[in-house]
């Protein structure tokens, strides 16, 4: 979200300062709204689309090993649903504060300028093959795409319980490679676990489902990982309109690092699987102390999810 050199710290963050950030005394230099200039990025193609080659990923992954410890053995997600939909109350008082680890969210690490931090969030959402997640475009692509992220759902004091997953495709829409259209502010990425024997994410995660062109006003819970921190937060209040382009979320307290987390609606209590209707960004890149915003997944951000999963 947006930095704010004279207030409170802001309520999430770019890419680059929640990598930066999230470990003390890194040395790390950054650049307000950009990649510190070591940054290992790449250029996509023309539509917005970038293929990680494997040494890339595997590279990552092995980075991860300092960062987290995997729970060998982990069984897939197996909770069945209720049916039922958690009426989703209006916190009280309206700030996040922490939250259980959902299978399905967790933080995006970096892995490339130190010791690899998580700086951003993601969540998987159904897809025909099963493995793709979603967060915010400025998380993965500033000055170009970023080479180093690794994503760890369910993620919570320093444990993958899920492993570790890397990106085999990246796509967002150009006209957020063009010049940071905050209205386009969302990516969509495929995802491998290296070693693992080939079983889609969402098999062993879970998946939220995913609804395009939302209707306003509907309770939701907005759940992300601060930087620096082990455990997610999340904050229930309803959506709103900020403008035909964008979805607002007013909460205090989402702070650095929830970038990227999902907008959920009809969370179901026995799995805690809901409907993604947006992804912290957008507007001022998400926002600031007491209001998160989202793009509006509208026609544009359908047609990027199908070429995404195409």
């Amino acid at each position: 979200m947006r930095q704010n050199a004279t207030g409170p710290r802001p309520a999430a963050v770019t890419a680059l300062v929640a990598a930066v950030l999230a470990v003390a005394g890194l040395g790390v230099v950054a650049a307000d709204h950009g990649l510190a200039t070591d940054s290992p990025v790449a250029d996509g193609d023309a539509s917005g689309h970038f293929a990680p080659t494997t040494a890339q990923g595997d590279e990552t992954a092995e980075a991860m090993r300092s960062a987290v410890r995997t729970e060998n053995g982990t069984a897939p997600l197996k909770a069945a649903g209720s049916g039922k939909t958690d009426p989703l109350p209006v916190s009280e008082p309206l700030r996040a504060t922490e939250a259980p680890a959902s299978a399905a969210v967790g933080p995006l690490f970096y892995t490339g300028q130190g010791a690899p931090a998580h700086g951003c969030s993601a969540s998987v959402v159904q897809s025909p093959k099963g493995d793709l997640i979603v967060t915010a475009a400025h998380c993965v692509h500033q000055d170009g795409f970023r080479t180093d992220i690794a994503f760890v759902p369910g993620y919570r004091d320093g444990v993958a319980p899920y492993g570790v997953w890397v990106p085999t495709s990246v796509d967002i829409d150009p006209e957020w490679a063009a010049d940071h259209d905050p209205d386009h502010d969302v990516a969509f990425l495929r995802m491998r676990r290296p070693g693992g024997d080939g079983t889609p994410l969402e098999q062993v995660t879970g998946a939220e489902r995913i609804r395009f062109r939302p209707a306003t006003g509907r309770p939701a819970r907005v759940i992300g990982y601060p930087v620096g921190e082990e455990r997610p937060v999340s904050c229930q209040n309803r959506t709103r309109a900020h403008s035909p382009t964008q979805l607002r979320f007013d909460c205090a307290d989402l702070p650095n690092g929830t970038s990227g987390g999902p907008f959920l609606t009809d969370v179901d209590p026995a799995t805690g699987l809901g409907t993604v209707n947006g992804v912290v960004g957008g507007h001022e890149e998400g926002g600031d102390e007491e209001t998160s915003y989202s793009s509006y997944f509208g026609d544009e951000a359908e047609s990027l999810y199908r070429r995404a999963t195409g």
